[in-house]
């Protein structure tokens, strides 16, 4: 009823050359009337209906007031209609009429003292009552009201609901690095799960703010995406409330538009990207749809990188990170600035996925490509249906020359202000200085309590598969086994650490030994051959063996090359495994590339240990305490 208000308040002054506008096109046998009739409202919507809200509390019965209201809503532009089917808007008239609540609820929002409108309530002396409300205003009207519709429903809010705190802070370390840079003309915003559209329109405000601090003229586009009906209606509303008409043609949404499944914007490249897409959701309906995890073909989620292909499918599980994807295949790489991008995430995104698996995959192509800026660890508690740990990831495929080959890491767990009242369970915000603190620190780009700085193979591992022979008791040692004799000998024979390995080939007189690959120098009939030994599953390891293992990996922008691989991983393991197991060796074929960022180890603080006099004293207090309960005891 606030959207039909305003914008019923809006259309009042037009009405009348909407419907002589209407009555010539129908005369004329025109068709597709939108253009001339929004011309004719001088807005992005209009309702061809002969009623206004004032017409209708004069309704004679209940039984009218319903069937004209309905006329009233049928007239509505399709843009209209549209936030008034996903709202399920009509499914409440029928209630309302039955409890003749229809026509008070109209006659309340057509008080004087509560003005929707751009005009203002005036007293018969030509005294202001109640001022206008402009688009702004309108739109922080309608923002409190989603708030306290999310707070009642905390369980859902954090779908569509991002606190405005964090979204000033996630537009201000996309457009802060680059605000004396931004030239004057027209830049794309962009958000793929834009619920309310709340983290659209603060960027919005947040470049065309910094922009005239510069004294440039910015126009901005917003494009959206949003699967849940009501939320995309709210987000429509609130640009159309807010006098954004074109900007809500751009925003696409409902059930059948998920990102991921249906992108509305294939095509479409942009300068600014924000998301907070929803953690831990399953997207099993999604991937089935894009031919499940066999047959997808999305280019956005298989992509060619360094001569292989790669694919970034994660968990159905959660599909957090392939909204992140989505944004990397929108950034525009032909401009002087390319694209920002921050989005939020849970610390799942850091770590989950073992290498070669989609999550893994996701971080190597994006540190791979140089294009990770910063991470930023935002305080507890923060949002409103969880208080789990979130992180602000900030990318960019136009790095400024002193951050290439480098990654900031930032812990801002402490920035924050409490609440007097907690809000579902955010009991914390970012004040202004807290803002500003966080945003300095990105900026100084400096080694700091708060801030880390890392190349960016720090972050990189191989992966390796280490084996070791396969010993029975009673084998011969100078021959190979079949498959099937091995399987039968497991069946048959015990295991023991000081038993024969088992042989399963013996290569030709010739063949180099390569202990670490598997090949082992053997005597066989009295004669030196070079042999390999069928591992035992159970005693079968993995080594995580880190880029850094290679000494040219610690150069900005180096990435290895098999022979860095190689070189690392028997370093590796000749320092760290043969020392305890000689026998060991490790499968080249196994070798995986992994990516993940251990956030908390790089800012853990161990808890000082106590000093031996303080704990001599706990334990003296204790003794005096024990004997003087034991002489209690005793003198019973």
């Amino acid at each position: 009823m606030t959207v039909l208000r305003r914008l019923d308040a809006v259309l009042e002054p037009t009405k009348q050359a909407v419907l002589d506008m209407k009555a010539k096109l129908d005369e004329a046998g025109i068709t597709n009337q939108d253009p001339a009739l929004r011309q004719a409202a001088d807005q992005a919507f209009y309702n061809t209906s002969k009623f206004t809200l004032r017409d209708l509390r004069a309704g004679a019965s209940q039984q009218q007031l319903r069937q004209d209201f309905e006329v009233y809503l049928d007239g509505f532009s399709p843009n209209v209609q549209e936030i008034l089917e996903n709202f399920e808007f009509r499914n409440q008239i029928p209630r309302l009429a039955k409890a003749d609540a229809l026509g008070t609820l109209i006659e309340k929002f057509l008080s004087p003292d509560i003005n929707l409108s751009p005009n203002p309530v005036v007293d018969p002396d030509g005294a202001v009552r109640r001022p206008g409300l402009d688009n702004h205003g309108m739109g922080t009207v309608f923002e409190e009201l989603v708030r306290r519709f999310n707070e009642e429903n905390n369980e859902e809010a954090g779908e569509h609901w991002t606190p405005r705190d964090a979204v000033k802070l996630m537009a201000r370390l996309i457009f802060e690095p680059i605000a004396d840079q931004v030239e004057s003309g027209t830049y794309l915003l962009y958000d793929g799960a834009c619920g309310t559209g709340g983290m659209l329109t603060v960027a919005e405000e947040t470049l065309q703010e910094l922009a005239r601090q510069h004294g440039k003229q910015v126009s901005t586009h917003l494009y959206g995406q949003e699967i849940n009906a009501e939320t995309y209606a709210i987000c429509k509303a609130d640009l159309l409330l807010k006098g954004e008409g074109d900007e809500a043609d751009n925003i696409v949404g409902g059930p059948e538009f998920s990102t991921l499944s249906n992108d509305a914007f294939p095509s479409h490249e942009f300068d600014f990207m924000l998301s907070n897409p929803p953690y831990g959701k399953s997207w099993k309906s999604d991937l089935e749809r894009m031919g499940g995890k066999q047959g997808i073909k999305d280019p956005r989620f298989v992509v060619q990188h360094k001569g292989e292909e790669l694919s970034l499918i994660t968990r159905t599980s959660d599909g957090q990170m392939l909204f992140l994807v989505n944004m990397l295949s929108k950034m525009k790489h032909g401009t002087k600035h390319g694209s920002r991008i921050a989005e939020v995430h849970n610390g799942s995104s850091l770590f989950t996925g073992d290498a070669g698996q989609g999550e893994s995959n996701i971080r190597r192509w994006i540190i791979e490509n140089d294009w990770l800026e910063a991470i930023v660890a935002l305080p507890l508690n923060m949002f409103y249906n969880t208080g789990i740990a979130t992180y602000i990831w900030v990318l960019t495929n136009r790095k400024p020359e002193h951050r290439k080959g480098q990654v900031q890491l930032i812990d801002a767990t402490q920035c924050y202000h409490p609440l007097r009242k907690n809000l579902g369970k955010k009991n914390c915000e970012l004040g202004s200085e807290d803002i500003q603190r966080i945003v300095d620190t990105f900026l100084a780009f400096e080694e700091s309590e708060q801030s880390k700085i890392f190349a960016n193979p720090a972050f990189g591992y191989w992966k390796a598969t280490v084996e070791r022979p396969l010993r029975l008791v009673g084998i011969d040692p100078e021959r190979a086994y079949k498959a099937a004799e091995i399987k039968k000998l497991k069946e048959t024979h015990e295991r023991a650490e000081d038993a024969a390995p088992v042989i399963k080939k013996i290569h030709k007189p010739g063949t180099p030994p390569d202990p670490l690959r598997g090949l082992f120098e053997a005597t066989i009939r009295g004669k030196p051959r070079v042999v390999e030994y069928e591992p035992d599953t159970e005693l079968r390891d993995s080594e995580q063996i880190p880029f850094l293992e290679c000494e040219a990996c610690k150069q900005l922008g180096y990435l290895p090359t098999a022979e860095d691989q190689r070189a690392a991983i028997e370093a590796f393991l000749r320092r760290k495994v043969l020392p305890y197991a000689p026998d060991a060796w490790y499968d080249p074929a196994s070798v995986k590339v992994g990516y993940e960022i251990n956030f908390n180890r790089y800012f853990y603080k161990p808890k000082a240990l106590r000093t031996l006099e303080e704990i001599r004293a706990d334990l003296l207090a204790v003794e005096r305490e024990a004997e003087g309960v034991l002489e209690e005891i005793l003198g019973q």
